[in-house]
């Protein structure tokens, strides 16, 4: 028997026709066919194993204690051994002719296919040796187990295990009836597939008729027939296993899916789901591989919203669309084509109908495409891009900006000037068209904007000091501005002029005797200063620019910032350098506290200088120093990161994030706290927590558990928490979850559960990306 007939039959569990295919949709569509060629390398092609002392391959040797001639027929008694190149049968007696090469054997049959791993114990059968056909009764045997490693499937090395009164080999298929198959430990396994009849053709496929599967003897489904493709690319079209849940938002959830295999470059997807609270729910995917450098993967999901009370007899519908499209083509010639689209109907759907948090809290839908060439030191492209943020739920409450397209032209750095004084020239250039719509502002439809950026660069070495200067000019035209709210149809020009300086002095350095807890031999803590000087003058229309993207929040400045980083390297015994801690400190001195007139009291202003510095807004008027900006980061098994803002002119922290993660044993734990403590004007004031304890992993056998949660404590409301108990065997596992969101117009409490087979898949209505481990 192959080494198939265990795998093969276990398999067979999550996939059905008509019935149940896979649990979902193949992580990958293989590439279109190629020209079919006559090739020695054949990967479908199976690869025979030798082993030791074999027969030759065209040999049949008989071994027995006793045996007895009647012409072609041997008589053989007591410890009987059968073999041929690859297998080897074994019994008590047994019967052989030399001339048909039919075996009849009985007694202890054990029979093992060294080309596969397959292992077959039965009372009695008859077997082939010329033409490896036969048939066995009252038979069991072990496959070894087939791995597939992939993110979120559970794996076990137990091998198949299969039982039935009777099987046998025709050709090139396997047929068992009445038996089961399993790859838990018998003779109590978690799970079994029972059915009257299995029938495999190994690297093709396999069915199962009239099957049931149990759970500890328990019979959970049942299906007319299983149908698991067993080729190379295992994609077969089918019904996905259904799903059902309970949420407090949705009511009881119930779904069903079917998978459309179209041909080896394209497939489709489609699920309905039922929520009985709320209505219809429908998700669509479509992928295909249209060359080898051509890809691409469209999904929609959508719900039918009935809607919800809101008061005065009138109901709030809060159902829509999400689309997103990512795709990509090799066009030849250095060319590369690449788009990336997302489509929010509102925020509101979002918000209600995500399944998971990160998910619920974004207020972005971004989309890009793009088409791009790269040569020597040049680079060429053409772009059309969507951004749209949503500022609440409240409809058209949203600030879109696109660009349609913008064509970019730029140049690395190359040297111009040769020898100790050397001169690099580079330049960045645009043209495009752009729209910005928000409530209380529309630019005009198309707003052309042409940006033109040359640079030269050089630097100076000595003594240890690395001096780096440039010098830029910077031209940029619009087609529209904006004089004290309101829109100018008439072109305006900004002109910028640009003096930058870096001074690196020597590093300090010095190299300690590394303590224990560090695992090195020598640690090194390293000092380096830095030295930032920048001058941008000429911009004195900064508040008549349309802000589309970070090129308009360029404006004058004259300001200095010093930086001082703190590293320490450690060095094992094996030579390897890792960097343990980092801690970099630096703040800008402005000598031009209004930024040439950019910058107005009491509002949130926000300026290239600024941005470079600090990701978090700080400018509400003039001023003359920026926050101290730390950030420190330690990893050594413990992860810690911590980003903190000191105002000297609020006399307190600003801004403050820091995360850690601990693995030890089998726990593991995360928390983290954001804090947000500056004017309302810059950004709205927040205090959160967030925290992760877990035990176990995803393939511990036993007990796994882990709990998440988000809390406010500015709103003094648990905004998220997840908590999920899953319990593996050696050949299954379970998971079940609890959620509860609490996140701006969504108060829901859900429950989901998923069970998994070792090495095949899983079903139920938690997701794979949804789990904590």
């Amino acid at each position: 028997m192959g080494r198939w007939l265990g795998f093969c039959l276990v398999t067979c569990c999550l996939a059905t026709r008509p019935g149940f295919s896979q649990t979902s949709p193949p992580a990958f569509i293989p590439p279109p066919p190629a020209s079919s060629q006559a090739n020695a390398a054949n990967p479908e092609q199976r690869v025979r194993l030798q082993r030791p002392d074999a027969p030759g391959p065209n040999d049949v040797v008989t071994t027995a204690e006793s045996q007895e001639a009647d012409g072609p027929l041997r008589h053989l008694r007591g410890n009987v051994k059968i073999e041929t190149f690859d297998k080897k049968l074994e019994a008590d007696e047994a019967d052989y002719d030399q001339d048909t090469g039919e075996a009849e054997v009985r007694g202890h049959v054990r029979y093992q296919n060294f080309a596969d791993g397959t292992k077959l114990n039965c009372d009695h059968g008859k077997y082939n040796v010329n033409t490896e056909t036969g048939i066995f009764y009252d038979v069991n045997g072990t496959s070894p187990s087939k791995i597939v490693a992939r993110p979120g499937l559970l794996t076990s090395s137990n091998p198949f295990y299969f039982e039935g009164k009777w099987a046998e080999r025709k050709e090139d298929r396997y047929v068992v009836h009445e038996g089961f198959v399993t790859d838990c430990k018998v003779p109590k396994p978690w799970w079994r597939l029972t059915g009257p009849k299995f029938d495999i053709i190994p690297g093709n496929r396999a069915i199962a008729y009239h099957t049931v599967f149990h759970i500890k003897g328990l019979p959970l489904l049942y299906t007319p027939a299983y149908y698991k493709s067993l080729k190379k690319v295992p994609r077969q079209s089918g019904f996905m296993t259904p799903n059902i849940g309970r949420s407090s938002l949705y009511g009881g959830m119930l779904g069903l899916a079917y998978y459309w295999a179209i041909n080896r470059s394209y497939d489709t997807f489609y699920r309905i789901q039922y929520f009985t609270s709320r209505g219809f729910a429908h998700t669509y995917d479509f992928r295909g591989k249209v060359t080898p450098g051509t890809d691409f993967n469209f999904s929609l999901y959508g719900v039918n919203d009935r809607g919800v009370p809101i008061g005065g007899g009138q109901v709030q519908k809060q159902g829509g669309v999400q689309l997103t499209f990512d795709g990509k083509s090799d066009l030849g010639d250095g060319w590369e084509a690449r788009a990336q689209l997302n489509y929010l109907s509102s925020f509101l759907f979002r918000q209600t109908f995500s399944q998971s948090f990160r998910e619920a809290i974004s207020s972005e839908s971004h989309s890009v495409g793009y088409v791009t060439k790269h040569w020597s030191s040049f680079g060429f492209d053409v772009v059309a891009d969507r951004d749209e943020q949503f500022q609440s739920v409240t409809p058209d409450d949203k600030i879109v900006i696109r660009k349609l397209p913008e064509v970019d032209f730029l140049s690395r750095d190359r040297q111009i000037v040769g020898g100790p004084l050397p001169i690099y020239f580079s330049f960045d250039s645009s043209a495009g068209f752009f729209d910005r719509t928000q409530p209380t502002f529309q630019s005009r439809q198309f707003v052309n904007r042409v940006d033109l950026y040359p640079h030269l660069t050089s630097a100076l070495h000595w003594a240890g000091f690395s001096l780096a200067a440039s010098f830029a000019v910077r031209e940029t035209e619009y087609g529209s501005s904006v004089v004290n709210g309101q829109l100018q149809g008439a072109d305006i020009l900004r002109s910028a002029r640009e003096v930058r300086l870096e001074l690196l002095p020597p590093a300090l350095e010095r190299i300690y005797k590394s303590p224990k807890w560090l695992g090195g031999e020598k640690v090194k803590h390293v000092i380096e200063p830095r030295v930032e000087y920048a001058l941008v003058d000429g911009i004195d229309n900064f508040n008549r620019i349309i802000r589309f993207d970070e090129t308009d929040i360029m404006s004058n400045t004259n300001q200095v910032t010093l930086s001082i980083a703190n590293r320490l390297l450690v060095k094992n015994k094996d030579g390897n350098v890792n960097e343990v801690l980092t801690w970099e400190v630096s703040q800008s001195r402005y000598f031009d506290p209004t930024f040439g007139g950019a910058v107005v009291p009491g509002q949130r202003n926000v300026v290239a200088s600024s941005e470079e510095l600090d990701g978090f807004a700080f400018l509400n008027g003039p001023r003359h120093y920026s926050p101290i900006v730390s950030s420190l980061r330690f990893q050594h098994r413990v992860g810690f990161e911590w980003r903190l803002d000191y105002d000297p002119l609020l006399g307190q922290v600003s801004n403050s994030a820091f995360n850690v993660d601990l693995r030890f044993s089998k726990y593991f734990i995360s928390a983290g706290h954001n804090q947000v403590r500056t004017d309302p004007v810059v950004a709205p004031n927040s205090n959160q927590v967030h925290g992760l304890i877990g035990y176990g992993n995803q393939n511990r056998r036993g007990w796994n558990a882990a709990m998440s949660l988000y809390y406010d404590y500015k709103k003094a409301i648990l905004v998220f928490a997840t908590t999920q108990i899953s319990y593996n065997t050696d050949c299954c596992g379970i998971s079940v979850e609890y959620g509860r969101f609490n996140v701006g117009s969504r108060d829901d409490t859900q429950y989901r559960v998923a069970f998994a087979v070792a090495n095949v898949g899983s079903f139920g209505t938690l997701r794979k990306q949804e789990r904590i481990f």
